[in-house]
């Protein structure tokens, strides 16, 4: 890969990893369209380490947080009563879902679940499903309920909202959007919902980069231009992610996800189109 490629790879990788339009989507979309080989889906998991840096650091106190409570946890062997330990407990049973799928369907996730086709279908369906879930809870917000807050999130939400995360291991789902769309459907507000979303994050891109890493590392790290230009993607994905995060969780506590839901199917048509006429292949 050369330098140019992997500095757009990271600012690509910085800007979709949060927003919820796919980021696995454009790192596959924005090489077709500019003509350069697709880079491959252990690439794209290790730069995403670059921005799970940038969601340690902007939660890092909520990071500091949950860290203090395992310690407790490990001390005293007691989870009742501890509400950081449980929410840390939920966040290890919504990872569950996307281990094991991510075990039980590796081969299909790097070949077949990576066609332009497959990504086109995602962006649309998962962008029809946000638009529905905004609908549901603006419903339930008319109808006098309260919507719930990160106290509030039980084992099943965690469960539920990490088999939407699993399902992002396709690409053009967008992890934050499934995870997102799935708490609103559960009763969550959207700054909770964003909120969770961010931090469950954490392992599963922790996981998914470290496996990578290693089990790639020939191809990689196998010379010092290649090793260059992901580090050169990571770091740049790690500054463009922690300004996403920022503005995603701004704008979800004054506006809707209809703007990244047109995005979505705007982006869908592109696909479908480019590949009619050949503008690149699937």
């Amino acid at each position: 890969m050369q330098l140019q490629e992997a500095i757009v790879q990271g600012i690509v990788q910085g800007l979709t990893e949060f927003l919820p339009i796919s980021s696995s989507a454009h790192l596959k979309v924005v090489p077709a369209m500019l003509g350069w080989p697709d880079p491959g889906a252990a690439f794209t998991a290790v730069i995403q380490l670059g921005t799970l840096v940038a969601v340690f650091w902007y939660f890092r106190q909520d990071v500091t947080r949950l860290a203090k409570a395992a310690l407790r946890v490990l001390r005293t062997g007691r989870i009742r009563g501890d509400a950081d330990a449980l929410q840390l407990l939920w966040m290890v049973v919504g990872t569950l879902p996307i281990v094991l799928g991510g075990v039980l369907f590796k081969r299909a996730i790097e070949t077949h679940l990576r066609a332009l086709t497959v990504t086109a279908i995602m962006l649309v369906a998962v962008g029809l499903l946000m638009a529905m879930s905004e609908w549901w809870s603006q419903r339930r917000q008319r109808q006098g309920h309260t919507l719930r807050s990160m106290e509030q999130v039980r084992w099943w939400h965690a469960l539920l909202i990490g088999c939407a995360q699993a399902v992002a291991l396709i690409p053009g789902t967008s992890r934050s959007g499934a995870t997102i769309t799935a708490g609103l459907f559960l009763g969550c507000d959207r700054p909770t919902a964003a909120r969770y979303s961010f931090l469950l994050s954490l392992p599963a891109i922790s996981a998914a980069g470290i496996y990578q890493l290693i089990s790639a590392r020939h191809e990689l790290l196998g010379s010092s231009e290649n090793f260059v230009a992901l580090l050169v993607a990571s770091v740049i994905a790690g500054f463009v992610g922690y300004a996403s995060i920022a503005f995603l969780l701004g704008f979800l506590q004054r506006r809707t996800m209809l703007v990244f839901v047109i995005y979505r199917i705007g982006l869908a048509a592109l696909l479908i189109v480019g590949l009619n006429r050949g503008w690149w292949i699937d």
